[in-house]
């Protein structure tokens, strides 16, 4: 147990004044929306509407905005009506209101722009409130809604708010911008269509002008109201049947009267209405996780709902009607919307790829998948794709090929697509269409920065996790002060008799594989957890023919120390030479275990013995391979992927050693490449944190990760 130290404890008033000072610095950069809070606060204190309703006040009708002020001639109420609330009720929604949304616009937009933009708007939207009343209520037909606004008026901020969001949503990227979108239009339609009050006309005007002002002026990489994904059609659908779930819900315990007339559940029984309830609730709960019974089950609700609606309104006279409903109207206007957004978004978004798993018939997708490595080449990591645990998708020419494992509700496609580079565009699409036809969470991990750009080009992120440690061959030699260590390594090498040799483990004799895996064992029995998996290989893949395998022998025969080298392919025909199982170019470091009492520096000597042997053999470089979790600095920005991969690396430093290990590699003097994770939004970044620790420790016991988990927190 730790115990708080006076260093500790001299840090806290410290903490304290940083804190303050971030609180002060916020503050500082919305004194628009400090203002306003301010003063709908003092105002409502001042006249007591803080905890008495405003509207029952005699001095109301002359704050108060409406089609009776027009007439009266009091046009400062214009100005007036933002500043005062009608409840305490709506008093506590308004200040909560300005301080998350208007202080959000302003963040967003700046002090004079969102100034401009929420007194500009809720202004606009009055005025236009009271055209449209006053015609509507001189047309020769009576509509009761229409006579009760056009006596009404008026007062409220949150006209603001809406204008202000629907403005600075265009500032945002997928998916947030159609987040937040669904969620204003969500709140929009249903007080609209179940309150109709005044106010609720200018929230629905304010959307309407503000989001296409947005759209043209504020946006800046990415453009339109549409769906970019699958993913966004599924939470449009999902969203839709909540929001009338939400509606039935309002409507059983707070009947009201909306523009479709009264919204009242009638003789509807509280068991029933909990039935409908939950059938909606996991109808889009079904939806979000993409199960195809789900959008069959929400598409003839829908359409069933639109024809007894229309049947309905066909044979009932106009004032039954209005009289009985507003609820079935409004909800049917919804699930217009709904099916609006399901119907085609079934068949967007689809590419020519299908899945494949090993063993599933159609011969091996593992040589499917080498044959691919061997025509297109791929980076130093790809050929961990071969290995046991990968499921594959497959463009339907086999042409091309992404690698990825289920992992915690996650798909994480690992390194780099296998195809022609002009196909690798669609390889990505593909892979997203997978992951969000299925409800998985979709990511790439460990992929090289073409591959990160290509799924930032649709809006994802990408944050580099690792860096890999190339050394290029050609020019190589042990020369010079930094390379001391290594001639040190070779020299006492050669003065113990320890030799050096490249071989393909499968064919080496029983001893020498025997030898191996009892150094293998001897390794993961001293670490306390299972032998990781995912980017890290065992004995079992150095197996493989194709792999070669480095071996430290004494004079005896016996085994002092082993590395695994995994082959990395250029195109066929790459380098000018024309090949049919295209060009080993390279070398990627993956298994690398010593004996604990054998020859000392005996790392060293295979990595530099390997690297001269690979180097007559033509070969261009050796990728140490990026360690796992481990970066050799810190990025200026931390964000949350970045603070779990250092919990989790500092939790499996004691027992695998990423980190010392990276600064070994150093030794080499490597030059760095960045390794990516791209995922599409930081919602997505506990789930895939989650995965990637099961992908890393797929056998670990609970009692083993709890123990994995108390050492990062002692470290």
């Amino acid at each position: 147990m730790s115990v708080p130290t006076a260093e500790s404890v001299d840090e806290t008033p410290s903490v304290l004044v940083a804190r303050l000072r971030t609180t002060a610095t916020a503050l500082v950069r919305l004194p628009f929306t400090l203002t306003l809070w301010v003063l709908v606060f003092v105002l409502g204190l001042a006249s007591g509407s803080l905890w008495d309703h405003a509207s029952h006040k005699s001095w109301y009708h002359n704050v108060a905005f409406g089609l009776p002020a027009v007439e009266e001639g009091k046009w400062w109420t214009i100005v007036t009506s933002s500043v005062f609330e009608p409840s305490p009720g709506k008093y506590a929604i308004a200040l909560v209101l300005v301080a998350v949304g208007i202080g959000w616009a302003e963040w967003r937009l700046g002090t004079a722009r969102v100034a401009i933009v929420a007194i500009g708007g809720k202004i606009v939207a009055e005025l236009l409130t009271v055209l449209l009343v006053w015609l509507f209520s001189r047309d020769f037909t009576s509509w009761q809604w229409i006579d009760h606004l056009a006596d009404s008026r008026g007062t409220g901020v949150i006209t603001m708010v809406v204008a202000a969001v629907a403005v600075a949503s265009a500032t945002l990227r997928s998916p947030w911008r159609l987040r937040i979108r669904v969620l204003l239009g969500a709140v929009v339609a249903i007080t609209f269509l179940f309150e109709g009050t005044f106010g609720t006309v200018q929230y629905v005007l304010a959307t309407i002008i503000l989001l296409p002002i947005g759209e043209r002026y504020f946006s800046t990489a990415e453009h339109g109201y549409l769906p970019r994904t699958r993913r966004e059609v599924r939470m449009l659908g999902c969203a839709g049947v909540l929001l009338i779930a939400a509606a039935n819900l309002l409507v059983f315990f707070f009947p009201g009267s909306g523009p479709l007339g009264p919204t009242d559940s009638g003789d509807e029984s509280t068991f029933s209405m909990l039935i409908i309830l939950v059938i909606n609730l996991l109808i889009a709960d079904q939806l979000r996780r993409g199960r195809r019974w789900a959008w069959w089950v929400a598409i003839v609700i829908g359409l069933l709902n639109v024809v007894v609606t229309v049947l309905v309104v066909a044979l009932v006279a106009l004032s039954d009607f209005e009289a009985e409903g507003g609820v079935t109207v409004g909800t049917t206007l919804l699930w217009c919307v709904v099916l609006a957004v399901l119907i085609p978004g079934r068949f967007a978004f689809r590419v020519p790829w299908r899945t494949k798993r090993v063993g599933a018939g159609e011969g091996d997708p593992v040589v499917q998948v080498k044959d691919l490595l061997h025509e297109h080449g791929g980076g130093t990591m790809s050929w961990m794709i071969t290995w046991p645990g990968n499921e594959y998708l497959f463009s339907d020419d086999g042409a091309g090929a992404v690698a990825y494992q289920r992992h915690m509700g996650t798909l994480l496609a690992l390194a780099d697509p296998v195809c022609d580079p002009a196909g690798r565009r669609d390889a990505v699409r593909a892979f997203i269409d997978l992951a969000e036809r299925s409800g998985k969470t979709p990511c790439w991990f460990s992929v090289g920065a073409e591959t990160a750009q290509i799924a930032e080009e649709r809006g994802w992120r990408s944050l580099q996790i690792a860096e890999d440690t190339i050394v290029d061959l050609p020019d190589l030699a042990f020369k010079g002060k930094p390379w001391q260590h290594v001639r040190s390594a070779l020299n006492k090498a050669k003065k113990e008799n320890i030799t050096f040799r490249s071989v393909v483990l499968a064919d080496e004799s029983f001893s020498i594989k025997s030898q191996v895996r009892a150094i293998s064992e001897e390794w993961v029995g001293d670490k306390g957890l299972p032998e990781m998996g995912f980017t890290l290989g065992s004995v079992d893949e150095a197996m493989d023919p194709e792999v070669r395998v480095a071996l430290a022998l004494d004079d005896t025969g016996s085994v002092h120390g082993v590395l695994s080298w995994l082959p990395v392919y250029g195109p066929a025909g790459g380098d000018g030479e024309q090949t049919d199982h295209g060009t080993v170019r390279g070398w990627t470091l993956d298994v690398m275990r010593r004996r604990t009492d054998g020859f000392g520096p005996v790392i060293e000597y295979l990595i530099a013995s390997s690297a001269m042997a690979f180097k007559d053999e033509g070969a261009k470089f050796i990728s140490l391979s990026g360690a796992p979790l481990a970066r050799s600095g810190d990025t200026a920005e931390e964000e949350g992927m970045d603070r779990l991969l250092d919990s989790l690396g500092a939790a499996m430093e004691p027992f695998y050693g990423f980190r010392s290990l990276h600064a070994f590699k150093k030794k080499f003097s490597p030059r760095y490449e960045p390794v990516f994770l791209a995922f599409r939004d930081e919602s997505d970044l506990p789930r895939i944190g989650l995965a990637i620790s099961r992908a890393y420790l797929p056998d670990a016991t609970p009692g083993q990760l709890v123990r994995l988990a108390a050492s990062g927190k002692g470290d």
